[in-house]
């Protein structure tokens, strides 16, 4: 009982980080600003790193939680970057 529990559980969890991406991305191409598509980026990352952890929870397979966390660090490095980036007009100083 508790498998088909957690089954259903990881499938409607899957359904909605697609539909978050979906909006996240959304977001990332529509912004009026700048800020906004930052924000987009930002979100769309989180939401792509949940998506693997939750693939990984299913599979089994820790290759998933790995990528993961390459995924979050890489999408850290990427925010302040292009936060830097939109605060002064250049990231290497």
């Amino acid at each position: 009982m508790s498998a088909i529990i957690l089954l259903w559980a990881l499938t409607a969890a899957q359904a909605m980080l697609a539909i978050a991406m979906g909006f996240a991305t959304f977001r990332m191409m529509k912004g009026p600003r700048a800020q906004d598509r930052v924000l987009g980026l930002d979100t769309l990352y989180v939401n792509s790193m949940l998506l693997l952890l939750v693939f990984g929870i299913r599979t089994g397979n820790v290759l998933y939680f790995e990528v993961a966390l390459i995924i979050g660090m890489l999408g850290f490095v990427a925010t302040v970057a292009l936060a830097k980036f939109l605060m002064r007009g250049e990231v290497i100083e």
